[in-house]
C-alpha cells in the first residue's frame, strides 16, 4: 500500500519527504487554509521538495463544471505531469472527472462515503478515490468495512481506480486498511509518526547501545573495522 503525506507544512513535508518512504503529499482547500500567504508559491515548494516523480494532489476550488475542468488544466500545468487533481463526489464532479480523464488528467474523486459513490466515481474514470474512514466512524458507520467494500467493487468490474484511503485518528486504522486491500492510504505527520513509534524499539535500541558500550567501550564498529 502507498502511503502518501497529508499535510502542507513544509517542514513536515521536508523530514517525511527524507526519512519515510512516502509516494507524495496530498493537500486539500483546509489544510492549504492553514499556512496562509501566497499558496501558489506555497504549493511549488511542496513540489520541488518531493520532485517531479512522486505524486501531488491538490482539490480544485471551483463549482461549476467549465470552471473545475479549466481550473484542473492550470492545475496540472503549474505543477507537473505527475499532479492528481482532487474533486469532490458530486453529480459535477463526476461530469468532470469523466471529461479530466479522456484528457490524460488524472483526478482524485474526494470526499467518499460509500461504495454506490466510489463504483461511479470508478466509471467515470477516477484515479483514485478517498473515502473517509475516520469520519465514517464518527457518524456510526464502519469506515474500514466501506474500503472493503470499495475494493471488493473494484475487483469486480474492469477498473484501474485504486481506493486512496483518507481520514485518520489511528495508526490502527491505517494497517486495517491495508489489511482491507486499499492501495494507498494518505496520512497526517502525527498519525504516521504513530506507525512507527513503539516503546519495545527504543527499549530494544537502548540495551543494544549498553551492552556494545560495556563489552567495546565508545568504539563504533566502523572504527574497528579500520583497525
Amino acid at each position: 500500500m502507498k502511503l502518501i503525506l497529508d499535510t502542507a507544512n513544509l517542514d513536515d513535508i521536508k523530514y517525511f519527504n527524507t526519512y519515510y518512504p512516502i509516494s507524495g503529499v496530498t493537500t486539500n482547500p483546509t489544510i492549504l487554509s492553514r499556512e496562509g500567504g501566497d499558496i501558489v508559491k506555497h504549493l511549488r515548494t511542496i513540489r520541488e521538495i518531493i520532485g517531479e516523480d512522486k505524486e501531488l494532489h491538490i482539490q480544485v476550488t471551483e463549482t461549476e463544471y467549465d470552471k473545475i475542468v479549466s481550473e484542473a488544466e492550470a492545475i496540472v500545468k503549474a505543477f507537473g505531469k505527475n499532479t492528481f487533481v482532487k474533486i469532490p463526489a458530486t453529480d459535477v464532479g463526476l461530469r468532470a472527472t469523466a471529461a479530466l480523464a479522456k484528457k490524460g488528467i488524472k483526478v482524485t474523486v474526494t470526499a467518499v462515503f460509500s461504495a454506490g459513490q466510489a463504483l461511479l466515481a470508478a466509471t467515470a474514470g477516477a484515479a483514485y478515490v478517498a473515502p473517509y474512514v475516520s469520519r465514517l466512524e464518527n457518524i456510526c458507520e464502519d469506515g474500514i468495512g466501506v474500503v472493503a467494500e470499495i475494493q471488493q467493487v473494484l475487483d469486480c468490474g474492469d477498473y484501474d481506480t485504486v481506493i486512496l484511503a483518507a481520514s485518520f485518528k489511528t495508526a490502527r486504522e491505517v494497517l486495517d486498511v491495508a489489511l482491507a486491500g486499499s492501495g494507498a492510504a494518505t496520512v497526517s505527520a502525527d498519525v504516521l509518526k504513530k506507525l512507527l513509534s513503539h516503546t519495545s524499539t527504543d527499549t530494544s535500541i537502548a540495551g543494544f547501545a549498553a551492552d556494545w558500550k560495556k563489552a567495546f567501550g565508545d568504539h563504533t564498529l566502523s572504527e574497528l573495522l579500520k583497525g
